[in-house]
């Protein structure tokens, strides 16, 4: 695990609401000098869904009239073979992101002048994406017996490409793999191969297997964090806002994580219009103290925590209004600069 040292650093998770990529991209990087990110944009079209935008090239995926779905009827002998090659190769030229799935991406190497300390991406999650993708009878892939196996294999190719092209920005790469389905472990619509921890640390640890700079992993639930405390990953992003607690369930494997290098990415700010309109900077500060607080009960110094720490909005920013992102963003830095001056 390489030495994750952010000292409290600001970025997102990756959805807006904008429906330019441009104005999207100027803005997070005024904001986000530091760590930029690119911005999804959900809401200007379908094949911007954090699904869909890692689909292209999956044998037999099928978009259309904005769903999508692995057609199990067609041949694809020939794609998966291509894929598995391209997998035992580690190359990912055949798994090109377009840039009408990815627009912010591409916004964002045209930017130019940036300097950042780092540079984010992210990437769907093996579990979130194969359980969410169904095939023409509406059965998750994930549990396709073919094709199941080739989702992590798949991804981790997106993933690879994708850092390839962020190398562009910064030679220092963060890409999270983004598993909000992990909020539902534990739950009877997660049987099968999702209800195996060895499982899901194997197929995240797969995706992880092609990002050569730092490892993260996007949960904005409850979950079972011993399970992905586990895998390869140096970031641990979760939401600070809504379940602070379900975190310090778990102080033992948080301070060792620490302690080996790891970051926590504390999702402090709220995504929501109504909860944003209730804070204010002091009842921020307030509240991501009081999440990190317990940690302190076992050896580790705020200072320790705050170091190998990064802050972000609880989840995606695209349920906001445009100004309500820039407030977010506001709160966000405002709050670094806060917890930097207090305690580094």
């Amino acid at each position: 695990m390489s030495n994750t040292e952010f000292g409290c650093l600001a970025t997102i998770i990756g959805s807006v609401p904008h429906l330019d990529a441009k104005k999207a991209c100027a803005l997070l990087t005024r904001y986000l000098k530091d760590v930029p990110t690119w911005p999804q944009l959900p809401m200007k079209t379908f094949t911007e869904n954090m699904y869909v935008q890692f689909s292209e090239g999956f044998p037999g995926v099928v978009v259309e009239n904005d769903s999508i779905y692995v057609d199990t009827a067609k041949d694809f002998t020939q794609p998966l073979e291509t894929l598995y090659q391209a997998y035992l190769e580690n190359d990912p030229s055949k798994y090109v992101m377009g840039r009408d799935h990815v627009e912010g991406l591409y916004a964002l190497l045209e930017q130019g002048g940036l300097n950042p300390k780092a540079v984010k991406g992210c990437v769907t999650g093996p579990l979130s994406w194969g359980m969410t993708i169904t095939d023409e009878n509406k059965r998750a892939i994930l549990y396709h017996d073919i094709l199941g196996d080739a989702v992590p294999k798949f991804l981790k190719l997106k993933a690879m490409w994708e850092e390839n092209e962020l190398k562009k920005i910064s030679k220092n790469t963060i890409i999270f793999v983004d598993e909000p389905y992990m909020a539902s472990y534990g739950s009877s619509v997660a049987a099968g191969a999702f209800s195996k921890p060895e499982k899901i640390v194997e197929m995240i640890n797969e995706v992880f297997d092609g990002i050569s700079g730092l490892k993260g992993i996007h949960c904005c639930g409850n979950t079972d964090w011993s399970i992905l405390l586990k895998t390869k990953m140096d970031i641990l992003n979760f939401d600070a806002y809504g379940y602070a607690g379900s975190l310090a369930l778990y102080p033992n494997e948080v301070k060792e994580f620490i302690n080996k290098g790891g970051c926590v990415a504390w999702g402090i700010v709220p995504n929501q219009m109504a909860p944003l309109g209730k804070e204010s900077l002091a009842s921020l500060k307030d509240r991501l103290e009081e999440a990190m607080a317990p940690f302190t009960r076992n050896g580790l110094s705020m200072k320790d925590i705050c170091k190998q720490s990064m802050l972000l909005p609880c989840c995606g920013l695209n349920a906001l209004t445009e100004d309500g992102v820039e407030q977010a963003l506001k709160y966000l830095t405002e709050l670094s600069a806060e917890m930097r001056k207090k305690y580094l």
